[in-house]
């Protein structure tokens, strides 16, 4: 039998035509859309209440308020989304306090922190008092810890009374990703810190301790304690051996106006783990 020639060369520039023209198959564009607790990305949770946020995307400035940090030793390196704040030894950033926050009443703060294992108490977000030796409110990993455990605790200044927290435990942290919310509700007077989305436990209740009310509170320091700081941001205490800064990554600082609720911290935990 005889082969047609052009029938053949026919038959092979139409496959090649319709070959051309059919679009790659690509799995991604068949999945459902990313829900995570009725979010697709960390900012929509919240966004009305969001007064501050450093993103530390190779910049020190406060997103909402435009208020800018002044670095000190430190630099930009790969965050959870974008950069994040790299803190070297000695190593800090030091801003105004922006309004708002100087006003809370309620509050959640929350960020993400990569340590080494820390020797010393290490700052980690202290809204400064400049009248006092400890600031206004203060989270930071206690010294004491070792390779299998760090240590949080946190310190709040309202009104001069003062409030401060037991240590809790963080099972292996070092040198990866983790994420710590504190939460205060001014109508229950409690207290609640969150580890990577989920609740440690009522962290502390202070009867009657109502409205926060920070004083002497236009500074705030990120990496280190108030104290630490060249000059020290208060007028009442300096350097301390047994403190230091975070050699570590800062990332994603955000203050909230009301205590989230732990699905609301969950779910930025959750997206902001996948980069949204």
């Amino acid at each position: 039998m005889k082969t047609n020639l052009s029938y053949i060369v026919s038959a092979l520039a139409l496959s090649f035509a319709v070959s051309s023209c059919t679009k790659k198959f690509d799995p991604s564009s068949y999945a459902p859309a990313l829900n995570i607790g009725g979010y697709s990305n960390s900012k929509q949770v919240a966004s009305a209440n969001l007064i501050a946020q450093w993103s530390f995307d190779d910049s020190t400035i406060d997103s909402v308020s435009k208020t800018v940090g002044t670095p000190t030793g430190t630099s930009f390196s790969a965050g959870v989304k974008g950069k994040a704040l790299q803190v070297a030894a000695n190593g800090y950033v030091v801003s105004n306090t922006p309004t708002d926050v100087q006003n809370l009443k309620s509050f959640t703060t929350m960020l993400w922190f990569k340590s080494d294992l820390n020797t010393a108490a290490t700052g980690l977000i202290d809204i400064a008092n400049s009248a006092a030796g400890w600031g206004n409110l203060t989270i930071f990993l206690e010294n004491g810890g070792d390779a299998t455990k760090g240590l949080i605790k946190f310190h709040i200044n309202s009104n001069s009374k003062e409030a401060w927290s037991e240590l809790y435990t963080v099972p292996n942290p070092w040198k990866k990703w983790n994420h710590l919310a504190l939460s205060y509700n001014q109508t229950t007077s409690d207290f609640t810190l969150y580890l990577n989305g989920s609740k440690i436990g009522k962290a502390l209740n202070v009867p009657n301790y109502g409205p926060i009310t920070f004083q002497n509170a236009t500074k705030m320091v990120f990496g280190t304690l108030q104290f630490q700081t060249t000059p020290s941001l208060s007028t009442t205490a300096g350097k301390e051996s047994w403190a230091g800064s975070l050699i570590g990554q800062l990332d994603e600082v955000k203050i909230f106006n009301k205590a989230l609720t732990v699905d609301e911290i969950s779910s930025i935990t959750k997206l902001e783990g996948r980069g949204k």
